[in-house]
């Protein structure tokens, strides 16, 4: 999970103004990584690889190849910026841990990439609350080699800056959960994964696209700004483009009369819920989440 929406999901940094982006920039220090923490790095790429073959979408894996992301220790973000900086123009820039959700826009706007510069403890393998160095440059920086993503990320820190104004960050924290991080993508080969949430997991990598429980449902932007998602757990609803230049071409627009509906309806959907007009791909048994018993932590 980013915590970009620090409103949202309670990170106690604030909202924050977008022109102090810069004070939440950090070196790296990639030469002060010891050897355990490379390791580290090692094998979480050698098992998410694994699992996450046949599964994601190709421009991941295309990605991971432009940017020489491999088993070889965490990546420098000096050299991955040379080469994803002469495709995209974007590059990495270090943080050490949450920031406010207006400097984090204010990044993206500029087309730099906010990644953690630490890495999970071996006893953590499995799941690490705030997003480090393994789950932003494994998750998220393969695709931002892709053009239509890059613009799609930019056009997405635009927004975030004028969400604040209209007062719907909660919505549009909705559409970056439900496609940056968790978002399922058809291709000619099947259900694919584009989101770092669930290619940096190994539960949900398999659960996402071959578990009976969830819903899978057709990308609607309105619908899934009025959805609720949980932060606790696997999601109980995945959206689905038909390709990343759907997604670009979707949320290219003017969010203004996007809000006003959205104001107007003041419908919200429960994590379960298969809404009227839904194109539905696959509607889930929620088998998974009501075996588990437990309250949802739910935006």
């Amino acid at each position: 999970m980013k915590a970009e929406f620090v409103q949202e999901t309670g990170n106690p940094t604030g909202h924050g103004h977008p022109d102090d982006w810069e004070k939440y920039v950090a070196d790296q220090g990639w030469d002060n990584y010891t050897d355990e923490e490379h390791e580290t790095w090692n094998i979480l790429f050698d098992r998410q690889s694994k699992i996450t073959l046949r599964r994601a979408c190709d421009e991941f894996f295309e990605g991971q190849k432009r940017l020489k992301i491999a088993a070889n220790g965490i990546p420098d973000f000096r050299e991955v910026n040379k080469t994803l900086k002469a495709l995209t123009g974007w590059e990495v820039v270090a943080v050490e841990g949450l920031i406010p959700d207006l400097p984090f826009f204010k990044l993206l706007s500029e087309r730099k990439f906010p990644a953690g510069n630490f890495i999970r403890k071996r006893s953590s393998l499995d799941y690490i609350q705030e997003p480090d160095v393994f789950h932003d440059v494994f998750g998220h920086v393969p695709l931002l080699a892709n053009p239509t993503i890059a613009d799609y990320m930019e056009t997405f820190g635009h927004g975030g800056l004028r969400a604040h104004e209209f007062g719907t960050i909660t919505n549009l924290a909705r559409l970056y959960w439900f496609t940056v991080e968790f978002g399922l993508m058809q291709t000619p080969k099947g259900l694919r994964i584009y989101g770092a949430g669930i290619l940096s997991s190994p539960g949900e990598t398999v659960f996402s696209l071959e578990d009976a429980s969830p819903n899978r449902i057709g990308f609607d932007i309105k619908r899934i700004m009025q959805t609720q998602y949980r932060v606790d757990d696997y999601q109980q609803t995945y959206f689905v483009i038909d390709s990343l230049q759907h997604l670009l071409d979707q949320t290219t627009v003017d969010f203004a009369s996007i809000y006003a509906a959205l104001k107007k309806e003041d419908q919200t959907y429960a994590l379960d819920a298969i809404a009227p007009g839904d194109r539905v791909i696959t509607k889930g048994t929620q088998a998974y989440a009501r075996a588990k018993g437990k309250t949802a932590q739910i935006v």
